[in-house]
């Protein structure tokens, strides 16, 4: 029995924006609560990544991250 490789389908919306959905849901959050919340959808997402679409989003002036105790960051929506 032939057995195919598990297909990927494209997401509808970008990480980006889910993250952005999620903090207006939720308001302000811890960025290690903020990564679980976006992995229940993008179970492929890397931490590596998810760094990345927050530096994207804070170049571009849509959210703020602030440093907090022991490697943690608040970050929060700009309205």
């Amino acid at each position: 029995m032939i057995t195919l490789p598990a297909v990927k389908t494209w997401k509808t919306r970008p990480a980006f924006f889910v993250l952005v959905e999620i903090l207006q849901k939720k308001g302000d959050m811890l960025d290690d609560d903020l990564f679980n919340q976006l992995r229940e959808e993008f179970d492929d997402l890397g931490y590596k990544d998810f760094n990345n679409i927050l530096m994207g989003l804070e170049v571009s002036g849509k959210i703020r991250t602030t440093s907090m105790s022991r490697g943690k960051r608040r970050v929060e929506l700009i309205q």
